[in-house]
C-alpha cells in the first residue's frame, strides 16, 4: 500500500477510534448510574447529572486516544491482519488510556465524580467497541465489493532480478491490497509489450524499478503510462545510499526525491516544539526561585559571574550562546590546555573527573546537573530542545575527524539524550558517544523523547557518572 493510501486509512481510524473512546466514557457513566447496576454490585447510585463535572476529561481522552494506539503499533498492521495482533495493542492502549484517565480524575480531585466503577467499565467498552469495529472493517474488506474499491493491480517493470524480489516483498505483505497481473522486463522487452500488458489486465499502476543506466528506458514507460492515464511508481533506489529514507517533494513547480537521514516535518515534530517551548516554560516558572538561590550561592562561595556563556555548536554546526551556572573558576578556559594530556575521554571531547578548575560548589551542581538549568532559556529561545543529543564546544566540533560523526548536528543539541540515561559521563569512547546520539535520531518519535525525559530524573538522582 502506497504511504499516502496508508495515511489517509490511518486518519480515518484515528477519527473513528477517538469517536468510539468518547463514547465510551460515556456509556461508562450511564451504565454505572443505573441503579440496578449500582444495587447489584452493592455500590452508591450516583447522579447522571455528575457526568457534567467530567466532561472536560474529553479535551485529553480524544487527543490522546489515538496517540496511544499507534504508539502500541495499532496503525502498522495490514489492511487485514490476524486478531492476535489486534487483540494486544488494543489491550494495552486501552489500559493506558483508562490508567491516564483515573490519574486526571485524582491529580484534579473529581474522585467524587467519575469513581472507579466508571474507569473500569470504560476500559472494558472501549476496547469492545474498537475491537468490534475492527471485525466489521475486517469483514466489510473481505467482500468482493471492498476488494474491488481497494486492491490495486500492478505490472512490475525491472530486471527478472529486481521483478522477483519485488514479487516477494509483495507477496510477504499480502495483506496490503497489492496483486502483481504481470511483469514487463524493462531491459529487453519492447514498449509496445507494456502497452498490451497494460490493455489485457485493466492495471492501476505500474511499479518501476531500475538502475541509473536504465533511467532511458524509464522515460519511455513513465510518458506511456502518462498517456494511458495508468499511475507510474517509480522506486527510488537507483543510488546506493545505506541509511537515507527518501520522500517526494515538490519546489517551484520542479518534482524532487528528497533524501534525508533526520526525521521530516510531521505532527510529531509540532508536538516536539510544543513539548520544549511550554515544557522549558513551566520548569522555569517551577524553578525560579531555586535558580536564584543557586545564583547567589554561587556569587557569594567564588568570585566571576553566575552564569557562564560558551559557543556552542547547533543545528548543522551553526554557532550559539549556551547558558549555565558556572562550575569552574574563571580562568578555566586560559587554562584547558594545560589539562590536555590528563583527557579521560578518546576524540576531540575533553572530559576530566578531578578536573581542579571546578569549584567546591560546582562540583555539587555537576553531580545533580543542576549547572544545565539556564539552558531552559536556550530552549525557549529555540536553540536547543528538552531531547536531544548534547552540544558541543565549536572548537571540538571543528576537531572532529571523522565527518560521519557530524550528523549529530543535523538535529537540535538537548538538555538530555540517550548518552545522558544510558551512561552519562562514565562513557570514554566519543564513538559510543555518537553512536548513542545516531541511534537517537535514527528512531526518533516524540513517545522516544517522553521515556528520556521520564528516565532522566531517576539517573540524574542518583548521581550516577556525573563529573
Amino acid at each position: 500500500m502506497l504511504q499516502r493510501d496508508r495515511l489517509i486509512r490511518t486518519q480515518i481510524q484515528q477519527l473513528a477510534d477517538a469517536s468510539l473512546f468518547a463514547i465510551s466514557l460515556w456509556l461508562a457513566y450511564n451504565i454505572r448510574a443505573l441503579p440496578a447496576v449500582a444495587n447489584f454490585f452493592g455500590l452508591d447510585v450516583i447522579p447522571i447529572t455528575n457526568f457534567e463535572e467530567v466532561v472536560w476529561l474529553y479535551f485529553a481522552l480524544v487527543p490522546a486516544a489515538p496517540l496511544v494506539l499507534e504508539s502500541q503499533g495499532f496503525y502498522q498492521r495490514p489492511v487485514i491482519s490476524q486478531r492476535l495482533t489486534i487483540f494486544w495493542p488494543l489491550f494495552k492502549a486501552c489500559c493506558l488510556v483508562t490508567l491516564g484517565l483515573v490519574l486526571l480524575v485524582f491529580v484534579f480531585h473529581k474522585s467524587g465524580f467519575a469513581p472507579r466503577g466508571v474507569m473500569v467499565l470504560f476500559g472494558v467498552i472501549s476496547f469492545i467497541l474498537v475491537w468490534f469495529k475492527e471485525e466489521m472493517v475486517a469483514l466489510a474488506l473481505r467482500s468482493r465489493l471492498a476488494k474491488a474499491q481497494y486492491l490495486r493491480r500492478i505490472i512490475l517493470a525491472g530486471t527478472p532480478a529486481e521483478t522477483a524480489r519485488l514479487r516477494r516483498e509483495i507477496q510477504l505483505h499480502a495483506g496490503e491490497g497489492v496483486e502483481v497481473a504481470a511483469e514487463f522486463n524493462l531491459a529487453s522487452s519492447p514498449v509496445q509489450e507494456l502497452i498490451e500488458l497494460l490493455h489485457t489486465h485493466s492495471v492501476s499502476g505500474v511499479f518501476v524499478t531500475a538502475r541509473h543506466a536504465q533511467l532511458d528506458r524509464v522515460e519511455s514507460v513513465l510518458q506511456l503510462c502518462e498517456v494511458e492515464g495508468v499511475e507510474a511508481w517509480l522506486a527510488a533506489d537507483f543510488f546506493a545510499t545505506q541509511i537515507t529514507r527518501a520522500s517526494f517533494d515538490e519546489m517551484f513547480g520542479r518534482p524532487l526525491l528528497v533524501f534525508r537521514t533526520t526525521p521530516e516535518a510531521s505532527w510529531q515534530m509540532i508536538a516536539k516544539l510544543l513539548l520544549d517551548f511550554f515544557g522549558a516554560l513551566t520548569l522555569l516558572f517551577l524553578l525560579a526561585i531555586p535558580m536564584l538561590v543557586i545564583a547567589a550561592w554561587i556569587k557569594l562561595t567564588s568570585p566571576g559571574p553566575a552564569i557562564f556563556r560558551q559557543q556552542r555548536s547547533g543545528v548543522n554546526g551553526a554557532p550559539f550562546t549556551i547558558l549555565k551556572f558556572r562550575t569552574m573558576t574563571t580562568n578555566a578556559e586560559q587554562s584547558k590546555h594545560e589539562l590536555a594530556a590528563m583527557n579521560e575521554m578518546s576524540g576531540p571531547v575533553f572530559k576530566l573527573t578531578n578536573d581542579p578548575r571546578v569549584t567546591p560548589v560546582g562540583k555539587r551542581l555537576r553531580k545533580w546537573s543542576l549547572d544545565e538549568l539556564p539552558q531552559l532559556f536556550n530552549v525557549l529561545r529555540g536553540e536547543m530542545s528538552l531531547v536531544g543529543p548534547r552540544p558541543l564546544p565549536v572548537d571540538e566540533v571543528k576537531r572532529f575527524s571523522d565527518l560521519a560523526h557530524r550528523r549529530r548536528l543535523s538535529v537540535k543539541p538537548g538538555l538530555t539524550c540517550l548518552w545522558q540515561i544510558k551512561g552519562r559521563n562514565k562513557i570514554s569512547d566519543f564513538k559510543e558517544w555518537v553512536r548513542l546520539d545516531l541511534e537517537y535520531i535514527d528512531n526518533w518519535s516524540i513517545w522516544l523523547d517522553l521515556k528520556i525525559l521520564l528516565r532522566t530524573p531517576l539517573v540524574v538522582l542518583r548521581g550516577t557518572g556525573a563529573k
